[in-house]
């Protein structure tokens, strides 16, 4: 093992886009790249991030000459992302390492589906959260998995509340 091998640089670049129009700027921007033999590493396309597309490459002017002319894109942003920032959309973190007791969701499958609801219980290795609809006129204890929950907001903490 030398000392002169380097680790090699990633160099990530933003492109800002029409919002919903990621997944198709991706596609268009790939075929581009494999018919114009541009020099781009790789396209990520994070679902949670809307109005953006990440590009790896050298150096900026491929990024220019990758986006230019296709529809959707607006503009390349200026500068670099870190490779931190973009890692995030990379792993994917379980929703239940979100969640805590007494938290308001939204049931995002299912016959409750759209229903806000207070989680009683968290079942870790089941990945499985229990639920009490607030929308109901009794209180209905049920059981979905952490998938079928979006977090709407976190339960106030102890020291602030009576």
């Amino acid at each position: 093992m030398e000392k002169n091998e380097k680790k090699p640089e990633t160099k990530i670049f933003a492109v800002r886009t029409t919002t919903g129009q990621e997944r198709n700027v991706g596609k268009l921007v790939a075929a581009k790249i494999e018919m114009k033999k541009i020099p781009i590493k790789a396209i990520l396309v994070p679902e949670t991030l809307r109005g953006y597309v990440f590009i790896e490459a050298n150096g900026p002017h491929f990024v220019e000459e990758a986006i230019a002319g296709i529809k959707h894109v607006r503009s390349r942003v200026p500068g670099l992302v870190s490779f931190s920032e973009v890692e995030r959309y990379i792993i994917r973190k379980p929703i239940i390492e979100e969640l805590s007791e007494n938290d308001i969701v939204e049931v995002t499958g299912g016959p409750f589906k759209g229903m806000r609801a207070k989680i009683t219980r968290i079942d870790k290795a089941k990945e499985e959260v229990t639920l009490e609809l607030l929308e109901a006129t009794f209180t209905l204890p049920i059981t979905v998995h952490s998938d079928y929950v979006k977090l709407v907001q976190k339960a106030k903490s102890e020291s602030g509340e009576v």
